[in-house]
């Protein structure tokens, strides 16, 4: 088997289709499941599994493009139910799965009280069920080839997956809600690296693949367009926040900003889109990685930009 069927599960994130995007093929042994979403999205994962004639206790390889709650935070809870099933992870994130306890702890300090209703809870993953990746890596899953690429940018720990005409992007391929939208990316901090992304998507674009297949969301085809578009998107937004920065603005001024300028960009994309955008990637999110990384860049060059 080289091209497996790809099904893309709805995860209806708070009860809002089209935000968060399981993936799921058969390997020949057992089904594979590119990021399980969070723990909250657990019930609708078992629903789109059940679309599709399977169940959870079907699932043997669960592969994470990375750790961030909205994409793994249900996978120590699929494992926990499925003993057959093991998950696959980049090395810079295995031990944040297998003792979660700081990333809830980072993540609490920014969402409080709204933690379980956004996420639900984030169970450890024993060592022993993870496949340690640095990228590179061949990964035979029964009859079917699949290549762990490492792809920073978005995260230090992000991997894609290349399974026949299937690349699967995580966040690293944008954020892009609607055929007519230009996808964009998202840079919510800590470690946004916008060398490190180019990077990626230089190593992405020359892949022989027909589909991307997008966490935010849906499949797309894979074409030199989305990828210039989203180069040139995440150009725009860096800039965007980089002039807020030298002109001297704080942040809630450079989020009001950047918000006004990113949503008139989108609706004349399609009217529907800056309220979508908005609730899948909150722009102040954006903004703080895209603040850190410009204030990290200027401490390593001694001042400036």
């Amino acid at each position: 088997m080289t091209d497996p069927r790809v099904h893309t599960l709805d995860l209806n994130f708070q009860d809002t289709p089209g935000v968060i995007a399981a993936f799921v093929f058969d390997t020949g042994d057992g089904l594979a499941v590119v990021d399980t979403g969070p723990t909250s999205t657990l019930g609708a994962l078992r629903d789109g599994l059940t679309g599709i004639g399977a169940t959870l206790s079907d699932v043997r390889h669960v592969l994470l493009t990375h750790i961030h709650f909205d994409h793994a935070g249900a996978a120590g809870t699929v494992l926990n139910l499925v003993p057959q099933a093991r998950a696959y992870v980049h090395a810079r994130g295995a031990a944040h799965l297998s003792r979660p306890e700081r990333l809830v702890a980072s993540a609490t300090q920014i969402y409080g009280d709204q933690m379980e209703r956004l996420w639900g809870e984030m169970q450890p993953i024993d060592p022993a069920r993870l496949t340690v990746l640095e990228g590179g890596e061949s990964l035979r899953l029964g009859s079917l080839d699949v290549q762990a690429l490492d792809t920073p940018g978005h995260a230090v720990h992000h991997l894609s997956f290349h399974a026949g005409e299937h690349l699967f992007v995580g966040d690293v391929g944008g954020i892009r809600l609607d055929a007519a939208q230009t996808p964009r990316a998202p840079t919510p901090p800590p470690d946004i690296n916008l060398e490190a992304w180019r990077d990626s998507v230089h190593t992405l674009r020359a892949l022989d693949a027909r589909t991307l297949h997008l966490a935010h969301y849906g499949s797309h085809p894979n074409t030199p367009a989305h990828w210039d578009d989203l180069l040139r998107n995440m150009d725009t937004d860096a800039q965007r926040v980089a002039a807020g920065l030298q002109a001297g603005h704080d942040l809630d001024t450079i989020t009001r900003t950047f918000t006004g300028d990113l949503m008139n960009d989108l609706s004349r994309e399609h009217p529907g889109l800056p309220a979508r955008y908005d609730f899948a990637c909150p722009p102040w999110m954006s903004v703080q990685g895209l603040a850190r990384y410009w204030q990290r860049r200027a401490a390593r060059s001694g001042g400036g930009r």
